[in-house]
């Protein structure tokens, strides 16, 4: 990796898109999460003799399980969004007392 840090350094030091906000794992990870749980139901149904049955079953609570866990996961960073930026609108002002004018609360 460093013969292209090397090439183009401006590459190394560049952030990810804000858009992607780890969009891509938490695709594989549903992606992948299913398919284990597919072959585990399909290798349980196999050995027992009962083709559909662990299967379907496996299936269904890993999706159930990824998307109450992707809900959780999405309300708590909406939780810090909002704080975040509620803290930002509510920084106390200060009124100057000559002027008038209002300043921040932060160091200036």
């Amino acid at each position: 990796m460093k013969l292209l840090t090397s090439i183009r350094p401006d590459r190394a030091t560049r952030r990810p898109a804000a858009s992607s906000d780890d969009s891509l794992g938490r695709g594989m990870d549903v992606a992948l999460t299913l398919l284990v749980f597919l072959g585990l139901g399909a290798l349980i149904d196999r050995w027992l003799g009962i083709f559909p049955v662990f299967t379907i079953a496996l299936m269904l609570f890993a999706a159930i399980g990824s998307f109450i866990r992707m809900k959780y996961v999405y309300d708590a960073a909406m939780e810090r969004h909002e704080a975040e930026r509620m803290a930002r609108h509510h920084t106390p002002r200060a009124v100057a007392p000559a002027t008038g004018t209002t300043t921040t609360g932060g160091a200036e």
